[in-house]
This record gives C-alpha cells, sequence and structure tokens, in this order.
C-alpha cells in the first residue's frame, strides 16, 4: 500500500488553523481519500493531558520546558500520525515543530537547531518534512479580535496571553520561516470559503506525486 501524504496547516494563534485543517478532512474524503486529523498539541492518550499543561500560563516554566512538554505531546502523536499514513490515509495536522520553531525559537529564544534535534530525535525525519507545510497570516489587529472573541479562560493562555511584542515577534518568525522553507504563506484574513479554496488549490500537485 502506498503511503499517505502528511499535511501541515501552521500559523498563529487565531488564524483558523483547525477550521482549515478539518474543512480540507471533509472534502478529501469526499474526493475518496481517507484522512487522520490531528490539532497539536492535542491528541490521543496522554497528548491531550499534556496539552492542559501547555495551555496553562499559571504554570510558569521556560521555552526550553516548552520544548521538552512539546516534544513529549509530538512523540505520541506521532506514534498514531505515522500509522495512519502506513495504512496509506493523509494525516492533517493543525501545526507541527515549526510552531515550535517560531515559538520557542524566536519568542523564546531556544536555539533554532537545538529544537530541530530534539524534535527529529523523539519523532523521525518524515515527521520533519511533511508532503506539504502552508502557513497561515493574520495581521496583529484581525488575531487580537478573534482571541478577544473567545471568551473568558479559567487559566490565562500560555501563549494568546502574551504582549504584542511577543505576538510580532512570532508574526516575524513565522514570515521567516516560511520564506526559509518555501512555504506557501496564504493570507486568513479572508472569508473562510476564500482560504480553503487557495488551500485546495494549493494541494493539487500533491495528488500527483
Amino acid at each position: 500500500m502506498a503511503r499517505g501524504k502528511y499535511i501541515v496547516i501552521e500559523g498563529n494563534d487565531g488564524t483558523g488553523k483547525s477550521t482549515q485543517v478539518e474543512l480540507l478532512a471533509k472534502w478529501l474524503n469526499e474526493q475518496g481519500v481517507e484522512t487522520f486529523v490531528t490539532h497539536e498539541p492535542d491528541g490521543p492518550g496522554i497528548s491531550s493531558e499534556i496539552r492542559k499543561v501547555i495551555k496553562n500560563g499559571d504554570l510558569e516554566r521556560d521555552g526550553e520546558t516548552n520544548l521538552l512538554l512539546f516534544t513529549a505531546s509530538r512523540h505520541e502523536i506521532w506514534k498514531h500520525a505515522d500509522k495512519a499514513l502506513k495504512e496509506g490515509k493523509w494525516v492533517l495536522s493543525a501545526r507541527n515543530y515549526i510552531s515550535t520553531l517560531v515559538y520557542q525559537g524566536y519568542g523564546e529564544e531556544v536555539g533554532l537547531d537545538k529544537i530541530i534535534e530534539t524534535t527529529r530525535s523523539f519523532t523521525g525525519d518524515e515527521y520533519i518534512h511533511p508532503d506539504l507545510t502552508i502557513v497561515l497570516g493574520l495581521t496583529d489587529e484581525e488575531r487580537t479580535k478573534r482571541i478577544a472573541g473567545r471568551g473568558n479562560l479559567d487559566h490565562k493562555d500560555t501563549f494568546e496571553s502574551r504582549d504584542n511584542a511577543f505576538q510580532e515577534t512570532l508574526n516575524h518568525g513565522y514570515e521567516e520561516v516560511a520564506a526559509k522553507y518555501d512555504f506557501p504563506l496564504v493570507d486568513a484574513t479572508r472569508s473562510i470559503d476564500e482560504i480553503q479554496a487557495e488551500i485546495r488549490e494549493i494541494i493539487s500537485p500533491v495528488f500527483d506525486t
């Protein structure tokens, strides 16, 4: 059986990654493509519990601890995702280690090489190199508006609650990473349907590989 495709949709908080992944999965299923969907760092087993720790901004820790928490979650998620790929399914992920390059690398000043090597050690080269990575970009004004629309949380969010300077660093980091790795950068200020239409157009060549 041919191995499935691994597609990642990346971007800062509020860009609509999860929505686009779910729409893409629905469309692919309609085309007869079986999918496995994940939303890092949430996932099977212990991953969902690790996510609760990661998201809880009341728990103080440094960037390296965040790297280890995300890596532990990815290790668990990737075992299931890799199995799905071997079964010929397409794995669609909202986020992967690119988020850690941006959030912990650019945002929390952890070395980029350390992030890549730590991630590779507990996942593998096939995780590091998806078939396609798409980055959703959003203005600070629109991002702030969308995050505010989510309402109050029991605990402040670890990253969404950080100041504007941190968010600008993340946006800059995503732009740099997209340029460095030649990832398509999609304008996420548009309607959900317009964004999805562009994503489908971008992934169309993947069907032929």
